[in-house]
């Protein structure tokens, strides 16, 4: 039985007739920029999370950037920032003038913790990006308790739950991403910033419409980053189904739980008080490329994401020279995605774990 890395399809065959009328509703309507879709969905998204305000914005790496520039970020500050992530996570610092600064991760949660953002803390530090990465919850608590604003960088956790809150309102402000393979995903792209800061999201959407608040008159140097009304529609057909979904990711972990998967790699590790929506089931094995061979063999989807780490990558090194973050060495060399999804059985689980046995 083959098994997909990921199964969206599946999940959203029982919404198209309704997504075709979102569709078809954007279309009568005329309206396909920052109109009552986008106004809407900003809303309903913004109360599912718990958070007072939703900015939406083009994606989510100019949610980051823009983020960051209404939180007060600017040239000569710096922004600690986990390496093992994606590449957005750090490559929207530079834009707003400051530097990135790389800290290190829990290998076993795949997270910074308050441990790792400390050591990368100095006089400069002007905010921390914490990244929810693969659905699990940094403890954003405690890492603000070091006296830094905290923007979350939740692309991959919408649904997810701590024992703080929901992702995506836990900081002074987060950020999300919309990308189609997401818990929550769009058809194309498409981002969002939330804060219970007004000041900040104000801000938010000067900044997404070229520094201006009404296309006449322009305060600041802005971006033309804007969700548009047919994405928003079609996540708004989505968004009152994400708590099953994501309490079918927590099945399907369950899943390979119960099949027995621990026995033969390492399983991704909740942040202490965390119920992650996995976005990604990411384990750990000393021999990966082993691994990769026997899931492959049985038609099994699997993936490497961050073999390289961040600030490893040629275009960070020049603020890397010399940086040692064992965490994230030994989590870039050992890890790998194998299938989630809301919809993935346990017959399924046990497919994955038997080419698992084969390693």
């Amino acid at each position: 039985m083959a098994v997909p890395l990921f199964e969206t399809a599946a999940t959203l065959a029982p919404l198209r007739d309704e997504l075709r009328a979102a569709i078809d509703r954007v279309l009568d309507s005329e309206r396909f920029i920052l109109g009552p879709e986008v106004q809407a969905f900003e809303s309903e998204l913004a109360a599912y999370t718990g958070a007072a305000h939703g900015v939406g914005v083009a994606n989510g790496t100019d949610a980051i950037t823009i983020a960051l520039r209404a939180m007060g970020v600017g040239p000569g500050d710096e922004v600690v920032v986990p390496s093992f992530t994606f590449y957005a996570s750090a490559e929207a610092i530079p834009p707003t003038g400051a530097t990135p600064v790389f800290c290190d991760i829990d290998p076993a949660t795949y997270c910074v913790t308050a441990e790792t953002v400390r050591a990368a803390l100095t006089p400069r530090t002007k905010a921390v990006v914490v990244v929810h990465l693969f659905g699990n919850v940094a403890p954003v608590a405690q890492i603000e308790a070091l006296g830094v604003p905290v923007l979350e960088d939740a692309a991959q956790a919408v649904g997810s739950d701590s024992a703080d809150g929901r992702a995506g309102a836990l900081a002074t402000a987060s950020t999300i991403s919309f990308y189609p393979s997401k818990n929550l995903g769009c058809f194309g792209d498409g981002g969002m910033i939330l804060s219970s800061d007004e000041r900040i999201a104000e801000q938010a959407r000067i900044l997404r419409f070229h520094g201006s608040r009404d296309k006449v008159d322009y305060e600041q140097l802005g971006y033309n980053s804007r969700l548009d009304e047919l994405q928003a529609a079609i996540m708004r057909v989505q968004l009152p189904h994400l708590d099953d979904w994501a309490a079918g990711r927590r099945e399907t972990a369950r899943h390979y739980e119960q099949a027995g998967l621990g026995e033969l790699v390492t399983l991704p590790v909740p942040v202490t008080g965390a119920s992650p929506a996995w976005h990604l089931y990411v384990v750990g094995h000393p021999q990966v490329g082993r691994l990769e061979q026997a899931l492959a063999a049985a038609n099994i989807g699997y993936k490497p994401y961050y073999r390289t780490p961040v600030h490893r990558q040629p275009p960070m090194r020049q603020w890397a020279a010399g940086l040692e973050l064992p965490g994230t060495e030994e989590a870039a060399a050992r890890h790998l995605a194998i299938p989630m999804s809301p919809v993935l059985t346990r017959e399924q689980a046990d497919e994955v774990v038997a080419a698992a046995c084969t390693a």
